[in-house]
């Protein structure tokens, strides 16, 4: 990311941080890796710009719904897809993810029985979905593109995990698989994740609809919001011109990473299930089988092992024997964690036993 890098230093030293909007070189950069990286094909005219992608799951859910209106997610996911919903008047409609052998599947039949029961106008869509790693396939995005069509419902899908689909598992953009729903879809990006640039608050959002992209852009004008961080966006198009190989190189030592753990808990808490994730750069891992409530599970982690872990209740979906754990970590780091943990194990397990 040497290209990258200079470019920033530019800009920084350039030394004026007033507002900043981009060129059409940014639209290119972010274009140009959805384009080589996915096959997606996507028109300047789509985009817009936003400090984040929640930021944007909030304007999508204020411009395409109004109060009182179902809003449709699965968890266990990422939480604040919950606030975005409640939190502007909407109803929170959820239907919960089937977990079978370690593997999360959508429950179509609940999936549609509760978009026609309660009138749900909009899903958000999680993919790859966080927490639970998974990378949905084909067949699954355009079962969900075909029930949503089929009872008017609005998608936004947030796929900000995008770059963090493993090999075996390829991430395939909504939009890409759906084409035909370009006017009932909002699909959310971001380098933030992929990058660590989340600091510098910059996404981009795809909407290729003309309405629902005025509805949308009309509320982030209610909101007082307009210009973006200006590195922020020179971070961005940086990434996405010069990036590939340093993100390459980042896979690889997730996967290594993924590896680390998988043999750690068989050897030192196999008590401890992980789920094997298709994507992103989180473990989630099942930890019933240690017999602990939901608070002595925490009290396991924080208080025992000294670590801040995302406990799975604030996921949903009846997950409070799991705990999330990031990966995006050094080797060196992740083992000590791991350490900490598995010591905190053992120590529970001697304390039953009286020793």
């Amino acid at each position: 990311m040497d290209h990258g890098l200079t470019c920033a230093r530019r800009r920084v030293d350039h030394g004026i941080f007033g507002y900043s909007d981009v060129k059409e070189d940014y639209v290119r950069a972010v274009s140009g890796w959805f384009r080589d990286r996915f096959g997606w094909a996507t028109q300047p005219q789509w985009l817009v710009r936003t400090p984040g992608v929640v930021y944007a799951l909030a304007m999508a859910v204020r411009a395409l719904t109004e109060p009182g209106d179902a809003v449709l997610v699965t968890p266990p996911v990422y939480y604040p897809f919950f606030s975005v919903v409640r939190d502007n008047g909407r109803r929170l409609v959820q239907s919960v993810l089937r977990e079978e052998n370690g593997h999360y599947e959508i429950d179509f039949a609940d999936f549609e029985e509760k978009i026609e029961r309660e009138q749900v106008k909009l899903f958000l869509l999680c993919s790859p979905h966080n927490p639970v790693g998974r990378v949905w396939r084909e067949d699954e995005l355009r079962r969900i593109g075909e029930i949503c069509k089929r009872h008017g419902v609005f998608v936004v899908s947030d796929e900000i995990h995008c770059d963090f689909a493993f090999e075996e598992h390829p991430h395939r953009v909504f939009l890409e698989v759906n084409p035909e729903l370009a006017d009932s879809t909002i699909v959310c990006t971001a380098p933030s994740k992929t990058f660590n640039l989340a600091g510098l608050q910059v996404s981009n959002i795809f909407i290729p609809g003309e309405r629902p992209r005025a509805a949308f852009c009309r509320e982030i004008d209610r909101t007082g919001y307009s210009q973006l961080n200006a590195l922020g966006l020179v971070a961005c198009q940086a990434a996405y011109e010069t990036g590939a190989p340093w993100l390459d190189a980042c896979r690889a030592t997730l996967r290594g990473n993924l590896d680390f753990l998988r043999a750690f808990l068989k050897e030192r808490i196999p008590q401890i299930r992980l789920i094997e994730p298709e994507g992103t750069y989180f473990a989630w891992l099942d930890c019933s089988k240690l017999g602990l409530d939901r608070r002595a599970l925490c009290d396991l982690v924080v208080s025992r092992a000294k670590l801040w872990l995302d406990a799975g209740a604030i996921f949903g979906g009846g997950a409070e024997q799991f705990e999330r754990v990031v990966l995006a970590c050094p080797r060196q780091t992740l083992e000590r964690a791991l350490t900490q943990l598995a010591d905190a194990v053992e120590g529970l397990g001697k304390a039953k036993k009286g020793i």
